[in-house]
């Protein structure tokens, strides 16, 4: 019995020093979330003759489409060549297996006579070819990717990578003409003329001046990507890009939310809030810009809201993992691009679009079909 007793207490002693440790332990600070450096070679910039991909690595698109960008990219002196699985249709939605996708991207960055890649269309998909792209090949030839919406990934995955790339416009949109300054902008950023924006001021915009990294797109479709290695969040000094189409104001708070429990709003030094198309507005707050301004006002780094960039009728391009100063005044804002290039002052509010029907652009943001 007394043996028995010893024992007893000798077992209490031990988990009571264990359990000790442990909670020594747990009051520790947690370790530093893991950042990267971001700093993105510029690729070439296009001359005339130079070959341009069109690829679908998200939803189908429409050969008709497809041919329409083909003969506005000719019409401007470079030379389309269209991806081996464009046209093809999975699952109702998809344009092509996952595999299928992945390999037109692997031809489009392998090819070296190919300059610049235009993704046909966003919707979803994207999140699917993460695992299937590695770094090192998004890197190995640099080139221009084009596209925005769910080909958000794919800028993450570059700038990770370390390339630039344009939030831009797509054959989706190319088709109806490409005569717009929406897709003249971008054939011209392209061709080496590099946008420097005046935006004008906006009732929530917050004051001030900032330079990083640009990063971020569509906010429905990075925020799931954190963690990963196209979570483009994860660098320092960032500015933040922001855009969304056809979502409900408590669900874009809720990315907002997740990003700053994740700490990347800690990492910004500015924010840009791009079009928030066909949002919700089941709140009383009078937009979007109004519910977010609520979270940013904390952090005390220049907000520029209402940039024209996203599923608005209006989508100027950005460069994606660019050096860019923001500067954001009483009497409006500036955005700068600080690279290489033929620098062009563009006036937003001069630019104007004929309207898309609400439905063709749910439909080619794929929440509606």
């Amino acid at each position: 019995m007394k043996r028995n007793l010893i024992w007893l207490l000798s077992a209490m002693l031990t988990c009571g020093l264990m359990l000790t440790s442990c909670s020594d332990d747990d009051d520790k600070a947690p370790a530093p979330a893991e950042q990267v450096v971001l700093n993105c070679v510029k690729p070439d910039y296009l001359k005339t003759g130079d070959k341009v991909a069109l690829i679908s690595p998200s939803y189908f698109t429409p050969m008709e489409n497809v041919e329409k960008t083909a003969a506005l990219l000719r019409s401007w002196g470079l030379e389309p060549v269209i991806g081996p699985n464009v046209g093809k249709k999975v699952d109702g939605q998809y344009a092509g297996t996952v595999d299928e996708r992945v390999s037109d991207v692997r031809w489009a960055l392998e090819d070296p006579t190919i300059k610049a890649i235009i993704c046909n269309r966003g919707g979803y998909g994207t999140i699917q070819l993460i695992g299937q792209l590695s770094l090192a090949e998004m890197k190995a030839s640099p080139k221009w990717l084009v596209g925005f919406s769910d080909i958000t990934t794919l800028h993450g995955l570059l700038t990770r990578a370390g390339v630039m790339s344009v939030h831009g416009t797509m054959s989706s949109f190319l088709a109806k003409g490409g005569t717009d300054e929406t897709s003249t902008l971008m054939r011209d950023l392209l061709l080496g003329q590099v946008p420097c924006y005046e935006v004008p001021t906006h009732k929530y915009n917050i004051q001030g001046h900032a330079s990083g990294v640009l990063v971020g797109g569509n906010i429905c479709t990075f925020v799931p990507n954190l963690g990963s290695q196209a979570d483009a969040t994860k660098g320092k000094d960032l500015i933040l890009f922001v855009e969304e189409v056809e979502e409900s104001m408590h669900n874009i708070d809720r990315q907002m939310r997740i990003l700053q429990m994740n700490g990347v709003l800690d990492r910004c030094k500015g924010i840009v809030l791009g079009e928030f198309t066909d949002c919700g507005s089941e709140f009383t707050f009078e937009s979007v810009e109004a519910m977010l301004h609520e979270v940013l006002k904390e952090y005390h780094i220049p907000v520029l809201c209402g940039f024209p960039a996203g599923h608005g009728d209006v989508n100027l391009p950005l460069v994606m993992g660019a050096p860019v100063t923001m500067d954001v005044r009483t009497d409006g804002a500036t955005l700068q691009f600080d690279i290489e290039g033929q620098q062009r002052e563009i006036r937003t509010a001069d630019i104007t679009a004929p309207t898309t029907p609400v439905s063709v652009r749910k439909r080619l943001a794929g929440k509606m079909e």
